[in-house]
């Protein structure tokens, strides 16, 4: 039952990997593939964002909290994924 357990806990943690790296490739649309860019000349550059500060406004953005003028599109964005989904980016993110 234990083996059973850790398996299931680590398909886990790769799924939500998995669904992070697919967010990413959406990101790069309008932020850059290293997050270089203003998006729509409106939003900060991400990659001078601490990992704290991505997962505050990824999660602000899902909550419908945070982002100004950027929410509406943002909220779209991150909507489908879970909270640990969006901390995981912000890990990913913030090590580019």
């Amino acid at each position: 039952m234990k083996a059973l357990t850790l398996t299931l806990v680590a398909l886990s943690l790769v799924g939500s990997t998995l669904v992070a790296d697919v967010n990413l490739k959406v990101c790069a649309g309008c932020h850059g593939a290293n997050f270089e860019k203003s998006a729509l000349g409106k939003s900060k550059i991400v990659a001078n964002l601490s990992k704290e500060d991505i997962t505050t406004a990824l999660l602000g953005y899902k909550a419908g909290t945070y982002g100004g003028s950027m929410k509406g599109i943002m909220k779209g964005q991150v909507s489908r994924y879970s909270d640990d989904d969006l901390k995981a980016a912000a890990i990913k993110i913030s090590k580019k």
